[in-house]
């Protein structure tokens, strides 16, 4: 009994981190930016949300306090950034992110990659559902070059439709934004 208890306490943390994760992503990458869209004060999308209340509750107006110094941050400093954005880029394996990741910093055409491994892909390809594990690449960009890396992970990805998704960055440590610009070709 003590056995199969450990093992069920065991398989429950471990289902407990994936949501943790998907929470920190919407939370570090989503969240400002939906609560810019203008139209969340007219349609109250943002307040159905079911966590908005504990996260108003927890961080409330310092959160905003903050989110409005981000905004102010990027609008100052336009003439010494570009408009930069993330893109997502999943890949099979650790082997395709790494050689992937470092063809598109050698060509600048973005000044950072982060590998993310352990992502698990659930998704319909040809009528049936597929789920694989992947590696998520998070790569910094100017909003200019999201054509040539397009093209770039087209020539080198090994899927048929390889996943190339940009968000824009709204705002953020101006130095880091700076050196976006600085490390990436014109």
């Amino acid at each position: 009994m003590a056995l199969r208890l450990s093992s069920v306490v065991s398989s429950t943390v471990v289902r407990r981190r994936i949501p943790l994760v998907g929470a920190f992503c919407v939370l570090s990458l989503g969240l400002s930016n939906l609560c810019s869209i203008s139209l969340t004060s007219r349609t109250g999308f943002i307040q159905s949300l079911p966590f908005v209340p504990l996260l108003s509750s927890k961080f409330g107006a310092h959160a905003q306090t903050q989110n409005r110094k981000v905004h102010n941050i990027s609008m100052e400093a336009s003439k010494n950034t570009v408009p930069s954005i993330v893109v997502y880029v999943t890949v099979p394996n650790k082997e395709a992110g790494k050689k992937l990741a470092e063809s598109i910093v050698k060509a600048r055409l973005a000044a950072c990659v982060n590998r993310v491994p352990g992502v698990e892909s659930v998704y319909e390809w040809k009528g049936e559902i597929q789920t694989d594990s992947e590696e998520l690449l998070i790569i910094k960009t100017r909003e200019s070059l999201l054509g040539a890396l397009t093209e770039h992970v087209k020539a080198n990805h090994e899927y048929e439709v390889p996943e190339v998704i940009a968000l824009p960055i709204t705002g953020g440590n101006l130095p880091y934004l700076e050196w976006i610009k600085n490390s990436t070709r014109d």
